[in-house]
């Protein structure tokens, strides 16, 4: 049996109720709650360790701890991290900054990316562009009231 290349694979639309978890919660929370579980998904994602792999620059002296660790390099500020202080980021947002959250199928898609689409930055870099990020939400939130 054969599948038409033109009909997707899954289907991610699955019917919303008001309320989950026995009454206890509202859509917003049981989608947050499946949101958590997609982010934690994302760690074991190919093509981001494919990108960790890329901004490695090998095994250094970690200046904290004066063990051997993996250390990685910025995008952004081109300095070199062990790996707990740097962040795999999705170059285009995971939610677009104009359009907000649109369904978990966007999620989903937006997520789990090509290579192409993620880039590694240290905390205080990622931070800033998380920062960037919020303030345009915002921007385009309160202009559209």
């Amino acid at each position: 049996m054969t599948r038409s290349l033109s009909k997707p694979l899954l289907n991610y639309s699955i019917s919303m109720k008001s309320s989950y978890n026995d009454g206890e919660w509202t859509r917003q929370q049981f989608v947050r709650w499946v949101i958590g579980f997609i982010r934690r998904a994302f760690v074991k994602w190919e093509p981001r360790r494919k990108a960790l792999k890329e901004a490695s620059v090998g095994r250094k002296t970690n200046k904290k701890t004066g063990r051997l660790a993996e250390h990685f390099i910025c995008s952004d500020c081109g300095k070199d991290f062990v790996q707990r202080d740097v962040q795999v980021d999705h170059i285009e947002p995971v939610v677009d900054p104009e359009e907000g959250f649109v369904d978990l199928e966007h999620y989903f898609d937006r997520m789990f990316c090509d290579t192409d689409n993620l880039q590694i930055l240290c905390r205080e870099c990622h931070k800033g562009k998380t920062k960037e990020e919020n303030m345009k939400r915002k921007e385009l939130r309160d202009g559209r009231k």
